[in-house]
C-alpha cells in the first residue's frame, strides 16, 4: 500500500491498495438454484459467529466438516474481476462464497471494486478523460479516476470487460445489490470493505451502509439465509470492530492479514486479541508457509482460518495449484480457501500415490 498526496480533489492523503444484463456470450444465466452444501454453510454460520470454547466444541477443519471454496473476485482467472460474468461462472464452478470487494461511488451506492480506481479494469480513461485527480507518487505526476468521484450512473457508463478479453465487451461494473441477487440461494457472498478510512474522512459510513444494504435482503443477522451466508471482512481492525461493537453486527467477521504486523497477529497473543473483534482470519498463502502453527493457534482461539489466494499460474499450471490446495486442505487443516480457480478446487484428499 502507498501513501500518497492528492494534489486536486479532496486534497488530503488517502491510503491505495493498489444486475447487469450481459454475461459471457457462450454460457447461459444460471436461472435454477444449484444444491448448496447447506449443512456446511449452516455450521460455518453457526460456529464462525461465537467464540470456540474448545475444538471438540467445533471443529472446522477441512477433513472433519469439508473446506469452503470461496471464489476470489468470482471466477476470476476466466472472466474479468467482479462482474457479473465472473460471479455467475464461479456459481456454476461450485463455490461456496463468492466475494465482492467493495467500494462507494459518489451517490453512497456499493459497487463490487478491486480497487478505490476505475482506471486499471475499465475504460474511464476514454469515456471521462477530463474526470482524474493528478497525484504525486515518487516524484512523478500521474492521473487517478477514483470510483467515489462518479455516480452510479456515470459508472454504468463503463466497459469493465473489455481489458479482459474478447467476449467481455460491455460488462458493467455490478453494484452490491445485483451480487446479492444473483447469489440469493445458490451460495453466500463474502464482502470486503475496502479502504474504509478513505471513505470516513470524505463522510461515508461504509459498514452502516454494508449493514443497510445486507437488511434490505434479511442477511444482516447470522443465519437469517442458510443458503446464503454472509461473512465480512476486512483488512482494517478498525472496521471490523465498528461492525462488532459500535454496530453490534452478530455476522461473522475476517480479519485479513499481511503486511509488517502479521508476524504478530500470528501469535497465540495476537489471535486472542483478533478474537476479540472478529470470528476468523484470511492470511496470505505465504504466511500460511512461514507460519505453519498458525492455523492450530488459530483454531484454539476460536478463529478460522481461510488463505488467499490461490490460482492456477501459466497454462500449465493447474495440477501445480491442485496440489498447493490440497496441501492447505488436509495437511494443514484450513478452513477453506481464496481462488481465482474454483474448478481446481479440491473436494477430497488426494488419493495415495497419485
Amino acid at each position: 500500500m502507498v501513501q500518497i498526496l492528492l494534489s486536486t480533489g479532496f486534497g488530503r492523503r488517502a491510503t491505495l491498495s493498489g444486475k447487469d444484463p450481459h454475461s459471457h456470450p457462450n454460457r447461459e444465466p444460471v436461472t435454477m438454484k444449484r444444491p448448496v452444501r447447506t449443512v456446511l454453510l449452516a455450521a460455518l454460520a453457526l460456529c464462525v459467529g461465537c467464540s470456540l470454547e474448545s475444538t471438540e466444541q467445533a471443529d472446522l477443519s477441512a477433513e472433519s466438516a469439508g473446506a469452503l471454496l470461496v471464489a476470489h473476485r468470482g471466477a476470476s482467472a476466466y472472466a474479468p474481476e467482479h462482474t457479473m460474468a465472473a460471479y455467475q461462472l464461479a456459481l456454476e464452478q461450485g463455490a461456496d462464497f463468492i466475494e465482492p470487494d467493495l467500494q462507494l461511488t459518489q451517490d453512497g451506492v456499493l459497487i463490487a471494486l478491486h480497487d478505490l480506481t476505475l482506471d486499471r479494469t475499465t475504460n474511464a480513461r476514454e469515456v471521462f478523460p477530463d474526470r482524474f485527480r493528478e497525484e504525486l507518487v515518487r516524484g512523478e505526476t500521474v492521473r487517478r479516476w477514483y470510483a467515489n468521484d462518479f455516480t452510479l450512473e456515470e459508472i454504468r457508463q463503463l466497459d469493465a470487460g473489455s481489458w479482459f478479453g474478447e467476449g467481455f465487451e460491455g460488462v458493467q461494473v455490478p453494484t452490491l445489490s445485483e451480487v446479492i441477487e444473483l447469489a440469493s440461494g445458490q451460495a453466500g457472498i463474502f464482502p470486503e470493505t475496502k479502504a474504509p478510512e478513505v471513505y470516513g474522512d470524505r463522510g461515508y459510513n461504509m459498514e452502516q451502509l454494508l449493514l443497510d444494504e445486507l437488511e434490505r435482503y434479511g442477511l444482516h443477522r447470522r443465519n437469517a439465509d442458510p443458503s446464503t451466508p454472509v461473512v465480512i471482512q476486512s483488512f482494517s481492525a478498525e472496521s471490523l470492530k465498528i461492525l462488532r461493537l459500535h454496530l453490534a453486527s452478530d455476522l461473522p467477521l475476517t480479519f485479513l492479514v499481511s503486511g509488517p504486523a502479521a508476524d504478530e497477529w500470528l501469535t497465540a497473543e495476537g489471535l486472542a486479541e483478533i478474537s476479540e473483534f472478529a470470528t476468523g482470519i484470511g492470511p496470505t498463502r505465504n504466511l500460511l508457509l512461514e507460519h505453519p502453527d498458525a492455523v492450530d493457534l488459530a483454531h484454539e482461539a476460536g478463529l478460522t482460518v481461510i488463505p488467499w489466494t490461490f490460482a492456477a499460474r501459466g497454462p500449465d499450471g493447474s495440477a501445480s495449484a491442485i496440489e498447493e490446495m490440497a496441501h492447505f486442505l488436509f495437511e494443514l487443516g484450513v478452513d477453506g480457501l481464496f481462488t481465482n480457480n474454483p474448478d481446481l478446487f479440491p473436494r477430497t484428499p488426494p488419493e495415495e500415490g497419485s
